[in-house]
């Protein structure tokens, strides 16, 4: 630590830091336009001068150690800030009250807070054209300050070089050489960074204003991470999604999937129950729909069939509904599933803290993370642009905007590496102080132990942090759950009804239901078109994550809660409360604060095995592999669930990244 005097108050702060980071520590406010947390320091907008006793200083640059007595509030200070601003309005278009920046626009408030009443200056104000980045940014360039934000952000986070520095002196401008789509899985995130409405959020244009939003808590889950976010809400409508800082888990950052798939909500939703028969679709009411359904509980052998984004409220009274009727009902998943023996082991992982303090390399084993998690892909990217890091990526090439060192191996090398037997590779893993090792979905597809994996690991580096990414949302969640057996193909013979709960539509599900002769179920959020050629079929609208209390585990093993923020369709359900209406008994509904009793304390004096052990169904762990190249889990980053998949948004992001990669 170190003393610093500002205005004339001690204070210590520590040592090596800027002095506009040392104000912020002690509750001192200094504006600023170009400088943040996340980015490198530019120092060009000049609004954070202060005075160091000598003369004025931008506190962005200048270190507490050569500066030990500030001053930020003199006269020489305010005018400086006052020139500041009105060189900034010279140019700066006046039209507030059209902008969707208005409300949140840090020029607009320091104008207020540090501007003048009038200027000394008259011209004409220049124009500059505006650029095209795609479906998801607005530009209007001619309110552009040159704070170089989206240029920083660009190059050290998202890892695309589409923003530059034009020309100079009066004609500088922010722009690009060859215009092209901003390329990027978090792209989105130059708009909370532009300090003005030079770049804005185009499928939120013109919907509201800030102040007549509610916002509600909220977490990503297009993914395994479970970003934290914020919705925006005017009246029942969800207008925007909003990153919530987390510096352990994302950050400053939210996935473009994350930030603008809400619209699919409006589209493709499943309105009321629905039945299919003789190529006719009528009404059913909800009576009709809960009589089928315990009858084919109870009566008929049924196949209950889930997805990795199901929540782990509804698992467990699944479980418990397969515990009551062990005859007719079975629990099966898509996903190929590591189930484990010890959950209390296993939800207590390493955390994505330890990679902001002592990792110095991580190995990417099958694994094209850009894709998969976008937002640790820009944490590794970050450290590794900022510290000492490598990164070495074995069994399958990544796209990961990363320089790397790739290792073409397939699985039995990577377990001979693992066991110590590659004496190169063995060497590098033992001799890193504390290695990352993140494992892709692609992995587990070929080797289903992840138990002996991480065993092979303790023993090979004892320090290592280990980390599984799933490309669901509540993977991990599925995969502590015991007693969820993978599906195969005498799971459909043997069964006379087939209850399909939150399934994406693709085509193994389409298979699957085609081959399928018997009663269909179908719960889901929004429509298919899978279900046109199904006859017998029940159609069942349910309530998405956004419109209903669930419970997910993100790839670290922790449990996160999403809240209900709007009210989904009318006759719509929720999908827990469904089941356990089913059920005919009541569920505990305290498995969150059991699983956060378990995360602050180490253990749990809750008996979970009633919660995810099911009784009498022995699980075993097969060893066995398949050998055949590693394939990534995840060819279209926009379309990944169902949600995605029924979002224009997302559709003409998806369209737009197929034309690129076509045409390059």
């Amino acid at each position: 630590m170190i003393s610093i005097k500002i205005n004339n108050i001690e204070f210590f702060v520590k040592k090596n830091i800027s002095v506009l980071e040392a104000c912020r520590y002690v509750g001192i406010f200094i504006p600023r336009f170009c400088y943040h947390e996340k980015l490198s320091v530019a120092g060009n907008c000049r609004m954070c001068l202060v005075d160091s006793g000598i003369k004025l200083v931008s506190s962005c640059t200048a270190v507490v150690d050569d500066n030990p007595q500030i001053f930020t509030d003199t006269p020489m200070v305010k005018k400086a800030r006052e020139n500041v601003i009105e060189s900034l309005l010279l140019n700066h278009p006046l039209d507030c009250p059209i902008c969707d920046q208005a409300g949140e626009c840090d020029l607009q408030d320091q104008t207020k807070m540090f501007g003048g009443d009038y200027s000394r200056f008259f011209m004409s104000k220049r124009g500059v054209e505006d650029k095209e980045c795609g479906p998801l940014i607005k530009t209007i360039m001619t309110r552009c300050i040159h704070c170089t934000r989206c240029v920083r952000y660009g190059t050290e986070v998202a890892g695309v070089d589409y923003f530059g520095t034009l020309n100079r002196g009066g004609s500088t401008e922010i722009g690009n050489f060859i215009p092209k789509l901003f390329n990027s899985e978090v792209s989105g995130n130059v708009i909370d960074l532009c300090p003005v409405g030079a770049l804005t959020s185009k499928p939120y244009a013109f919907k509201a204003r800030p102040w007549e939003l509610r916002i509600t808590e909220s977490i990503d889950l297009s993914d395994s991470l479970g970003s934290n976010t914020y919705l925006n809400f005017k009246e029942t409508e969800i207008v925007r999604v909003l990153p919530k800082n987390n510096i352990n888990l994302n950050e400053n950052w939210i996935s473009d999937k994350a930030r603008f798939s809400y619209d699919a909500l409006k589209t493709q939703r499943l309105q009321q129950p629905l039945i299919k028969k003789n190529d006719k679709i009528h009404n059913l009411n909800w009576s009709d729909v809960l009589k089928n359904l315990l009858d084919a509980v109870k009566n008929s052998k049924t196949c209950v069939l889930i997805d990795d984004d199901l929540d782990l409220t509804s698992i467990n009274i699944l479980k418990n509904l397969q515990r009551k009727y062990p005859n007719t009902v079975k629990l099966r998943t898509l996903a190929t599933q590591n189930n484990v023996t010890n959950f209390e082991t296993n939800i207590l992982d390493n955390k994505l803290k330890d990679l902001n303090e002592t990792v110095e390399t991580a190995f990417v084993i099958s694994s094209n993370i850009r894709l998969e998690s976008a937002i640790l892909n820009t944490r590794l990217r970050s450290k590794f642009l900022n510290e000492t890091f490598n990164i070495v990526t074995a069994g399958l090439k990544p796209n990961n905007n990363i320089p790397s060192n790739i290792i073409n191996l397939n699985i039995n090398n990577i377990l001979n590496i693992f066991e110590g037997k590659a004496k190169g590779f063995s060497n590098l893993i033992i001799n890193a102080e504390k290695p990352l090792f993140i494992f892709g979905e692609s992995f587990k597809h070929r080797y289903s132990n992840m138990n002996s994996i991480k065993n092979l690991l303790r023993t090979l580096a004892p320090t290592s942090i280990m980390l599984f990414i799933g490309s669901k949302s509540n993977t991990r969640g599925h995969e502590i759950v015991n007693g969820i057996l993978p599906l195969n193909s005498n799971d459909i013979k043997s069964s006379d009804s087939l209850l399909c709960v939150n399934l994406e539509d693709n085509l193994r599900v389409r298979k699957l239901l085609n081959s399928f002769s018997g009663q269909n179920f179908w719960i889901n959020t929004h429509y298919s078109d899978v279900l046109l050629k199904i006859d017998s079929c029940i159609i069942v609208p349910a309530l998405s994550f956004y419109e209903d209390e669930n419970l997910f585990i993100n790839l670290e093993g922790k449990p996160q809660k999403t809240l209900k923020g709007i009210n989904g369709p009318k006759m719509a359900r929720s999908i827990r409360k469904l089941f356990s209406t089913l059920l005919e008994t009541k569920v505990s509904s305290k498995i969150y604060s059991h699983l956060r009793e378990i995360l602050n304390t180490g253990k749990s004096t809750t008996n979970l095995g009633s919660l995810f052990t099911l009784a009498n169904l022995n699980v075993s762990i097969t060893t066995a592999y398949s050998n055949y190249p590693f394939k990534a889990t995840v060819e279209d980053f926009y379309r990944t669930n169902n949600l995605l998949k029924n979002s224009p948004v997302m559709a003409e992001c998806s369209n737009e990244v197929r034309k690129i990669s076509t045409n390059f």
